[in-house]
């Protein structure tokens, strides 16, 4: 049954989807870890794939920029295609020099100043949180590849380009974020309200601290630390 922004049929969709912001970057998931990957979705070119990694299906799916889009794409994943895990590999401005550029962040919480839980759900908190045996798999896959993991709260911005100074970033990291990016306090939401799981591991992309950025090409074929941790995780059977 399609959605009107996913072409699939349920059974297309595998219980665990990996979901990049970039299609782009779904796609290339696909087409160097999955074998046998099949395009389910190219609707608004937001390209979705299911094949299989160490013999378990899989899905990776992209979620476009923003709040509102991954709102939209893993509601429908979770209520419409029965997906019951969907991990976000995304990328993330550092906002410590703990966090340095391709480190490698799992997030703990996400705070946020949208409005998007309230409006969807009357959820009235700026905190929303990650399904914990999910971080736990992923956790025990980093430890078994030997890839270091920051553990660390992250913000869920609605503004990429932000007017003013920084001035606004100490009371955020006052409360516990460590990087910035857009998308995972909704997806933690949606989780919640529909009782399924979520997980989130960013790749520091750019810096506040020190402005080292990284390029376009790079963030979509490059990031490849978490798309390990999060194929590894989705195959565990612990």
């Amino acid at each position: 049954m399609a959605t009107p922004h996913n072409a699939a049929n349920k059974g297309d969709i595998a219980k665990t989807v990996l979901m990049p912001g970039d299609p782009l970057r779904a796609k290339f998931i696909a087409e160097t870890f999955l074998k046998e990957p099949k395009l389910f979705n190219t609707v608004r070119n937001m390209f979705g794939y299911t094949g299989t990694y160490e013999g378990k299906k899989i899905s990776v799916m992209g979620s476009g920029m923003g709040m509102p889009s991954i709102g939209i794409y893993s509601y429908e994943l979770y209520k419409d295609y029965d997906v019951e895990n969907i991990i976000r590999i995304g990328s993330a401005g550092s906002y410590s020099h703990d966090a340095k550029v391709y480190d490698v962040i799992l997030a703990t919480k996400a705070y946020s100043e949208s409005s998007y839980a309230k409006v969807q759900s009357g959820y009235d908190s700026d905190m929303a949180y990650p399904s914990e045996g999910l971080n736990l798999k992923l956790k025990k896959a980093a430890e078994k590849l030997n890839i270091p993991l920051i553990e660390a709260g992250v913000h869920s911005s609605d503004v990429f380009y932000r007017e003013g100074s920084k001035d606004y970033i100490k009371p955020i990291v006052d409360r516990g974020c460590i990087a910035v990016e857009m998308e995972s306090f909704a997806l933690f939401n949606n989780a919640r309200v529909l009782n399924k799981n979520a997980a989130c591991l960013l790749t520091i992309s750019d810096s506040f601290v020190t402005d080292e950025v990284t390029t376009a090409l790079e963030r979509q074929n490059s990031f490849t630390n978490m798309m390990k941790i999060a194929l590894e995780a989705a195959v565990s059977e612990e």
